[in-house]
Order: structure tokens, then C-alpha cells, then sequence
């Protein structure tokens, strides 16, 4: 885990998903998950989304700044619906490695098919600074992980480390 998001709330805890950090994903299926996250969800690639870290405790991944994402053109921010947007995937993501984890037993293809059903149902994130900057580091962690909802919770940090954006969502996951 990135030095950032271990000091940062989406640092794993003892219990909850989190706690399957013990557990590790083959090199295969990390790729898998990067290809569905970046090439597989059109607006993911609209966005350049990169998944950069995933363990079954938590994601990172970036956005790197470019003239299609700006908010403001004055002010050459990163508009809000990008944060918004790259935060429920990261969070998607973070459950997708959750359920994963759960059933290591099984082969990563048969992993990838419990994701099917998985979709926001409510989703909310606070603006805390502004998208100024050249990249932006996301983050994201499942607080709870039941049998037909789980609820997450993400950041996006700026080039300066600072926080710029803290969410937290709820997905049905059956």
C-alpha cells in the first residue's frame, strides 16, 4: 500500500474486509481487474482512469489532468463530475477486490463473474479544495461487505498530497 493512502483514512482496519489483507491476489488477476476497470468501462477511458494498487483491503488508482476534464476554464480545475465519477469506480473496484477475496478457493475467471450485479445506490462526496493540479491519486475501501449491500469509502488526493474530495458510497452486490 502507497505511504498516502496507508496515512490517510482509507488505511485498512482490523476487522471488516480490510482484515483480508492477509490474503493475496495472483499477478493474473490484478491485470484482470485493471483491464476491466480501464479498458472495459467506456467512461472509465473517457476519464483515463488508472488502477495503480489493488489488495483485497483497498484500491488506488489516478487521473491525470488534461484539457478535456477541466471544470473551470478560468481557473483550470478538474471538474467535480470527474472526481465524482472516478470515485464510485474506485470504490466499485475496492468491493469487486472485496468479494474476491472471499472466495480465493475459486479460479480467477469464476472470481470475475461474481461482479455482475454490482451497482451504486447511493453515492456521496464532499468538495474540499479545489482540482488544481497535474495528477490526482484516488482511494477507496470497504467499510462493510454483506450479502446484498456493501458500503465503501474513497478520497482524491492533488499532485500536493492534499486532500480534495472524500466520498462514500453504498452498492447492492447481489
Amino acid at each position: 500500500m502507497s505511504a498516502s493512502l496507508q496515512a490517510s483514512v482509507l488505511a485498512p482496519t482490523a476487522s471488516g474486509p480490510a482484515a483480508a489483507a492477509a490474503v493475496a491476489f495472483e499477478p493474473e488477476f490484478i491485470l484482470l481487474l485493471q483491464e476491466i476497470i480501464e479498458q472495459h468501462v467506456p467512461f472509465n477511458r473517457v476519464l483515463g482512469l488508472q488502477a495503480t494498487e489493488i489488495t483485497p483491503a483497498a484500491v488506488a488508482g489516478r487521473i491525470t489532468m488534461r484539457p478535456d476534464l477541466v471544470g473551470s476554464v478560468a481557473h483550470q480545475r478538474l471538474h467535480g463530475g470527474v472526481i465524482s465519477a472516478a470515485l464510485d469506480s474506485m470504490a466499485g473496484l475496492a468491493i469487486m477486490a472485496a468479494i474476491a477475496a472471499r472466495h480465493m478457493d475459486e479460479p480467477p475467471a469464476r472470481r470475475l463473474q461474481r461482479f455482475t450485479r454490482l451497482g451504486t445506490i447511493d453515492l456521496r462526496v464532499d468538495y474540499l479544495r479545489q482540482g488544481v493540479g497535474t495528477e490526482f491519486r484516488l482511494g477507496a475501501r470497504v467499510l462493510r461487505l454483506g450479502s446484498r449491500v456493501a458500503s465503501t469509502q474513497m478520497e482524491c488526493l492533488g499532485s500536493d498530497g492534499e486532500l480534495i474530495a472524500t466520498g462514500a458510497a453504498a452498492y447492492i452486490v447481489s
